[in-house]
């Protein structure tokens, strides 16, 4: 089955990739994705992990085919051979 993921703004120039694609054999969720991202690119993990709650929380909108993950079953999301996701970087102020 194969996965997509995109990248965009910050998350792109850091990784220096717009796109990755993963081949994986067995269901996965969105968070194995997360956790086999920062494997590969271990420079995102600052910009993706929300570094307070110190698990995978995401520190971004990250959209599954076009719907935000929060709509869907969030980090547990089940992907499906084919699905694209989208990480979006948000900015916080205060």
């Amino acid at each position: 089955m194969e996965v997509a993921v995109k990248f965009v703004g910050v998350l792109r120039s850091a990784s220096g990739r717009s796109k990755l694609t993963f081949n994986l054999k067995d269901a996965i969720r969105v968070r194995g994705v997360v956790e086999r991202i920062i494997k590969e690119l271990p420079e995102l993990e600052r910009l993706l992990i929300d570094p307070e709650l110190g698990d995978a929380e995401l520190n971004t909108l990250t959209l599954l085919n076009g719907r935000e993950i929060s709509v869907l079953n969030g980090l547990e999301t089940v992907l499906k051979g084919g699905d694209e996701i989208v990480f979006i970087p948000v900015s916080h102020g205060g």
